[in-house]
């Protein structure tokens, strides 16, 4: 049977699309007979004809994606793009760098372990990049001997 006219007329009376418009298999000889909008909007309201409800998109991989992201995943190599300095600046590398020893050769100072011109050297050679980390910086003070005696 064909129900063309009338799917068209009730997309139009139920403001949806034609895609969207269900017609009963039931009701199909009763639908084949409505020719008017008066027709189709009698048999909307007994249910012969319906709407199909809207087709979305899930979020289901999204909220598995944003879970992982979560966990520090799916950040690899093939995900960056640009420089190597895009995932870290420069500036931020080196505070993250500086910050630490700086720490650790005040801490050394306030405990009398260094003195206070062994403190500025170490410093500034730490300033000029000298060492790369903490623990570099203590291999350093231990092989030149460079902690202070303790006072009695």
């Amino acid at each position: 049977m064909k129900l063309s006219t009338q799917k068209r007329l009730a997309a139009d009376v139920m403001k949806v699309g034609m895609s969207r418009v269900w017609i009963d298999p039931q009701f199909e000889d009763e639908v084949s007979l409505a020719i008017t909008r008066e027709d189709i909007r009698r048999l909307v309201d007994e249910g012969a004809i319906q709407k199909k409800q809207k087709t979305g998109v899930s979020r289901g991989r999204a909220r598995y994606i944003l879970k992982q992201k979560r966990k520090g995943q799916r950040k690899g190599p093939g995900r960056r793009k640009g420089k190597h300095t895009a995932k870290l600046s420069k500036k931020d590398r080196w505070m993250m760098k500086i910050r630490p020893m700086r720490r650790e050769l005040t801490r050394l100072r306030n405990e009398d372990r260094i003195t206070r011109r062994v403190y500025r050297d170490l410093y500034l050679k730490a300033k000029g990049n000298a060492f790369r980390n903490t623990a570099h910086l203590r291999t350093y003070i231990a092989e030149r001997k460079l902690e202070a005696k303790k006072r009695r």
